[in-house]
């Protein structure tokens, strides 16, 4: 019998004529935060195209598109910083690339919530992780959200919230997909982004690139 082929999830660069799906898909992926007003706007995208096109990526399911991530080069110093989302982006607009950076920086991945079994932002974090390798990036860097942490709150610190996540004492699905793609826990990043869920605190978390070469 011959083979049924299925249809694939295809990575690729965001296009200008993508934008009004990357928000739609932005409203369903994060619909607390878009309660807030807290999702892409259109001039955002816009800039980001401009300022750092190579580092937009959306992946694309029978012709929908399904997942979105936005990413842009910063140099923090020193390089574990505390920081902002805000002052890691310079803003929405993305102020803040600088093409001489030596850190990728993920400031968003957006996945449908009726198509989370396909892999989807496993395959998004490869591409940030090739664009990486291609640009000889020391590594990438990004602010977590801790989506569980609002159930535990009054019973544990973040820190101690992450530890057991570590553990795999408690199940949180932002974290932990992290850490099964190769990203280190390196601290709680406090006042990081308004978001109910995570009451504000984020993981600084880290991916170094194995081949990178001293410039």
């Amino acid at each position: 019998m011959a083979k049924i082929s299925r249809p694939q999830v295809l990575i690729r660069l965001i296009k200008v004529t993508d934008i009004s799906k990357i928000i739609e898909l932005q409203m369903e992926s994060f619909p607390h935060l878009a309660a807030l007003g807290i999702v892409w706007k259109p001039e955002h995208l816009e800039a980001h195209l401009k300022v750092f096109p190579g580092g937009q990526f959306c992946a694309e399911y029978k012709e929908k598109i399904v997942g979105s991530c936005s990413s842009l080069i910063i140099k923090l110093e020193p390089e574990y910083k505390e920081h902002t989302w805000l002052e890691a982006c310079g803003d929405s607009f993305y102020a803040n690339h600088n093409p001489k950076g030596d850190s990728l920086y993920g400031s968003d991945v957006s996945t449908h919530p009726k198509y989370r079994r396909l892999g989807i932002a496993t395959k998004l974090y490869d591409a940030r992780r090739q664009l990486a390798l291609k640009l000889n990036l020391r590594r990438i860097i990004a602010g977590g959200r801790l989506f569980n942490y609002c159930e535990y709150a009054k019973e544990m610190t973040p820190l101690e919230y992450v530890q057991k996540v570590i553990k795999k004492e408690i199940k949180e699905p932002v974290l932990s997909f992290q850490l099964r793609n190769g990203f280190k826990f390196i601290k709680i990043l406090p006042n990081y982004l308004k978001d109910p869920r995570s009451l504000n605190y984020a993981t600084f978390i880290e991916w170094k690139n194995p081949q990178y070469r001293q410039k």
